[in-house]
């Protein structure tokens, strides 16, 4: 691979993400899925801090740069520094004399957690191209029904969803495990099923999609890597990625996400011609 393959863009360098990750062994896959998770992050971090966040040694993540067509860690990272304008917010300096200090209070707490919501805004407005979501919100507008799902840490946004949609007069049912039914039947060709999961991907809903995926019907898929298990079911895909606190993630960007689908496309339903 030459120097000529290297992507020139982000949409380029998630095209060609996609296009290897299923053909690498699994250390290097396990550098796809983490920097398929966490694009927001190249532009601003290290060898040893991707590799570490990818559970491999940085001399893997070097050989994942060079398939990718780059000739190392630094040409990768310029494509995403060269894309977007990387500003930390002024309430950052706030949180950094809230860490220096050693403060463990509450509010110290509530801070990382609006920081890690503002970041997670701000890669959500950069990451979504305006031409997907009119995708998705035509979509939604179109179907008899819109089927969800969503267990786990999705299961908030599925039900939020849901709740947003009943307000909108948007037709939508969500799929979940209460009584241990199964309502796969009910999704039809001519319906849309919007699949919220994000890793490690719960395995009912990876099923569902499957199965509507075999029906015809089209998939809006709600996850957080461009490689996810929902790609190859021809899913419109809606990426976002949530920054954590510690192990704590808030759901600030997917729950933005979603209340923005249900208001486009319960007005898109009530006045088709705008």
């Amino acid at each position: 691979m030459t120097k000529t393959d290297a992507p020139k863009t982000t949409e380029e360098f998630q095209e060609k993400l996609v296009e290897i990750t299923d053909q690498l062994p699994k250390r290097l896959r396990q550098c796809a899925d983490y920097i398929a998770r966490n694009t927001d992050i190249i532009a601003v971090s290290t060898v040893a801090d991707l590799s570490k966040g990818a559970g491999v040694q940085p001399s893997a993540f070097m050989r994942f740069c060079q398939l990718m067509g780059f000739s190392g860690f630094s040409q990768m990272q310029r494509v995403f520094r060269e894309s977007q304008t990387y500003r930390r917010p002024d309430y950052a300096t706030r949180l950094e004399n809230l860490r220096a200090g050693g403060d463990e209070s509450p509010s110290a707490l509530l801070a990382e957690f609006v920081d890690a919501g503002r970041a997670s805004l701000e890669n959500l407005a950069q990451s979504i191209e305006p031409a997907t979501l009119e995708s998705a919100v035509q979509a939604i507008s179109k179907a008899p029904m819109v089927h969800i799902v969503g267990l786990s840490r999705a299961f908030p946004v599925a039900t939020y969803l849901a709740y947003a949609f009943e307000k909108m007069d948007v037709p939508a049912m969500l799929h979940g495990k209460l009584g241990n039914l199964d309502h796969r039947h009910a999704v039809r060709p001519d319906d849309v099923l919007i699949a919220i999961t994000f890793a490690p991907y719960t395995q009912e809903t990876l099923s569902l999609a499957a199965f509507a995926h075999t029906q015809g019907t089209k998939i809006i898929a709600i996850t957080d890597a461009i490689n996810s298990p929902l790609h190859p079911l021809n899913a419109i895909p809606l990426i976002v990625s949530e920054a954590d606190v510690g192990a704590f993630r808030a759901l600030t960007a997917p729950l933005s996400l979603a209340v923005t689908l249900a208001v486009a496309a319960g007005s898109r339903r009530a006045n088709p011609e705008t």
